[in-house]
């Protein structure tokens, strides 16, 4: 069993260099035994964003603070405090921070993905 506060765990730029102002960490994932699911927190800040970018996988997102806004494709979606998001698998997406304080998500992804 692990428990950790998630401030505890290494916050980790993401990789591509074309994010800004956003950090992810690892609370559970394969270093752990964790053979389904790795589980990430993201932190970003007023005014950041993740790179626009596809890949093979899913992610389960639940927006834990802040407001943000999800691009899918086609068009930006708002998400607040207590959302949760689906993106599918192969579906262009991006996520920015539209809000005044820094926003927590929460995001699921399968085993094998790349985790951070």
């Amino acid at each position: 069993m692990k428990i950790i506060h998630y401030s505890n765990v290494e916050a980790k730029a993401f990789p591509g260099g074309h994010a800004h102002g956003a950090v992810g960490r690892v609370l559970i994932g394969q270093n752990d035994g964790a053979k389904n699911f790795c589980m990430r927190i993201f932190e970003i800040e007023p005014g950041g964003y993740t790179a626009q970018h596809a890949h093979p996988w899913e992610h389960e997102v639940f927006v834990h603070q802040g407001k943000g806004a999800f691009f899918d494709g086609n068009e930006w979606h708002t998400a607040e405090s207590g959302t949760a998001v689906f993106i599918p698998g192969d579906t262009e997406h991006q996520i920015k921070n539209i809000g005044d304080q820094t926003m927590l998500m929460l995001c699921l992804i399968p085993s094998g993905a790349p985790e951070l």
